[in-house]
């Protein structure tokens, strides 16, 4: 595993962000995006999407836009069927070393669902994620659903009030089709959002897990 080092990075960063739908990127990891974006000069991104119909597979491009704007960004989608994963784990498998062989260059960070996740299809990417990148730093990101599976993370990314503010507005601007959902509110996003700032004293923050990682100075 290799340390992501943002305040010494010198140079372009790399990064790929896995989801199992449209919109488990944003909603598990949007703030922290946004912040990237704000911080780093070079930074490219892959997107990489197991399932999703064409209309949703649209707004997850729009999405990759909003939440990395005037950044390179490449969104990838196999298509497969939505809830199904476990039952196409050869896809999914290749889906992810596809990404893996494909890369211009090796990525700094890698984004992926919670291990502990109740949905079986972020549940199988999570657990293939560090398989293929077993060399990289693997960051699992929690989303929040009725299933109440949310976990104890160990690591935060602080956001600021307009971050916040920033990612909410950005969700529901990307992903009109789930927005008459009952869970996908200000609400929902800001109040874990809110609950991890508490956490790490900060008023927001976005909570990730990860299965190795190495301090270097």
């Amino acid at each position: 595993m290799l340390p992501f080092q943002l305040g010494l990075i010198d140079g372009p960063v790399h990064i790929v962000a896995l989801g199992a739908h449209p919109d488990d990127i944003e909603i598990g990891c949007g703030g922290t995006l946004l912040k990237l974006a704000e911080s780093v000069p070079e930074l490219t991104a892959e997107f990489v999407i197991a399932t999703g119909t064409p209309l949703r597979l649209d707004e997850a491009r729009h999405a990759a836009e909003l939440f990395l704007p005037e950044c390179e960004v490449t969104v990838t989608s196999a298509g497969l069927p939505d809830g199904r994963l476990p039952a196409h784990w050869n896809e999914t498998k290749e889906l992810l070393e596809a990404t893996a062989r494909g890369a211009g260059r090796a990525p700094d960070l890698v984004f992926a669902p919670s291990k502990h996740d109740a949905h079986q299809d972020h549940r199988l990417i999570a657990e293939l994620a560090p398989t293929v990148w077993r060399n990289h730093l693997v960051l699992h990101y929690e989303i929040p659903k009725w299933d109440g599976d949310l976990s104890r993370p160990w690591l935060y990314v602080d956001l600021t009030e307009e971050q916040m503010r920033e990612k909410v507005a950005r969700l529901h601007k990307a992903y009109p089709s789930q927005v008459p959902h009952d869970w996908f509110d200000e609400e929902t996003f800001t109040g874990l959002a809110r609950l991890r700032g508490m956490e790490c004293r900060a008023r927001y923050a976005e909570a990730f897990t990860t299965g190795k990682g190495m301090l270097t100075w």
